[in-house]
């Protein structure tokens, strides 16, 4: 008797062509993300208040995601915990895409992703940033209270950013930016 043979199912397509998709970062990594850094943000990088709040408290590896588009890498962020008046959350940034990649998607998805994959954690309650609100509030973040949140340095509080699901955190988190506790 001849055994039947199992139907062999088609490969699922993991990866559509030239559609952004995300996976972890790893060491191997390093160089284009700091190549992509002084793309994006130049030498005046390392006085950003984000950056100084990087420079108080690491950045979660496990949180940090690249982009690619047909295996290609195309964009990269960062997560760092953080505290604010007592509440636990995350400083998202520096999120970069590579001038070539722009208008693909790609830095939307990585901000979405990476919130994702933190709150989901139940570690903490809100993923803070400072960008454009024409950007960053149709993806769902909220402006805080102007200055209610104390950064290490200058920032422009209309930039100041929160996603949460906390209705009401977006204008009750205050304090100064504090270790993860």
């Amino acid at each position: 008797m001849i055994a039947p043979q199992a139907a062999v199912a088609a490969p699922l397509v993991t990866h559509l062509p030239s559609i952004p998709y995300v996976r972890p970062a790893t060491p191997a990594d390093d160089t284009f993300v700091e190549e992509l850094h002084a793309i994006a943000f130049g030498p005046g990088r390392f006085a950003r208040t984000a950056f100084r709040v990087r420079e108080r408290f690491p950045i979660d590896e496990s949180l940090s995601l690249i982009a690619e588009v047909d295996g290609v890498p195309c964009g990269a962020v960062w997560m760092t915990p953080v505290s604010v008046g007592g509440v636990n959350g995350y400083l998202l940034g520096p999120l970069a895409t590579d001038p070539g990649f722009r208008k693909r998607g790609a830095g939307k998805l990585l901000a979405r992703e990476v919130t994702a994959h933190a709150l989901a954690r139940g570690e903490g309650q809100f993923v803070l940033l400072i960008g454009d609100q024409d950007y960053y509030c149709p993806l769902g973040w909220q402006p805080t209270v102007k200055g209610a949140i104390g950064f290490p340095g200058p920032v422009d509080y209309d930039r100041v950013l929160v996603f949460t699901h906390d209705e009401t955190l977006a204008t009750t988190l205050a304090g100064p930016i504090a270790a993860f506790r």
